[in-house]
């Protein structure tokens, strides 16, 4: 019964496309050692150079928001400096494209402010993103940020698309936040 429950649920992802997903706590060394396998497995399959450094950098950024903004977290009560957030990073290719989905859980707080975010890029053509990009380096960055703006600006720069998001609200205190680039 094991190994059929998780053959279907591989079956499922291969026929979705899916050739990397992962799912759990996050921290800078596993965000490491998932993107170089990422790397390895598309030059492997000899994708394109400049593909695999626009689906390889979107992978980081939004691994890091993760990271960072996760409202999911396990931190040590020790006093040692480790923290891990929980969220999904999923890879795969759809009309000969690669997509990468992220989700996560965010405060209810938050979401008004991202949401106006990703708004504001999605309305935004090439050349209107890169001008905002050069207008938010020259910024002094939001106290709150640790720099999702500028992240979320290169997301939208390396995408073929407008990104595409949602929110689903889980309680009064919390969304799960789910983000898909194409490349």
């Amino acid at each position: 019964m094991l190994a059929k429950y998780y053959r279907a649920f591989k079956e499922d992802l291969d026929q979705r496309g899916i050739i990397f997903s992962f799912s759990g706590y996050l921290s800078e060394g596993i965000l490491y050692s998932l993107g170089e396998a990422l790397r390895q497995k598309m030059t492997l399959e000899e994708t394109d150079i400049g593909t695999v450094k626009k689906v390889f950098s979107v992978f980081v950024e939004q691994s890091q928001n993760i990271i960072r903004y996760s409202a999911e977290k396990l931190a040590s009560d020790s006093g040692q400096p480790i923290e891990l957030s929980s969220g999904m990073v999923t890879i795969g290719s759809e009309a000969n494209r690669f997509f990468i989905v992220c989700g996560n859980i965010v405060l209810a707080d938050d979401e008004p402010r991202l949401r106006e975010r990703l708004e504001r890029l999605q309305g935004m053509d090439k050349d209107q993103i890169k001008a905002y990009y050069k207008e938010q380096l020259r910024e002094a960055p939001d106290e709150r940020s640790r720099g999702a703006t500028i992240g979320l600006i290169e997301i939208a720069r390396r995408a073929s698309d407008p990104i595409e998001f949602d929110f689903d609200r889980i309680d009064p205190n919390s969304f799960f936040f789910c983000m898909k680039v194409s490349i």
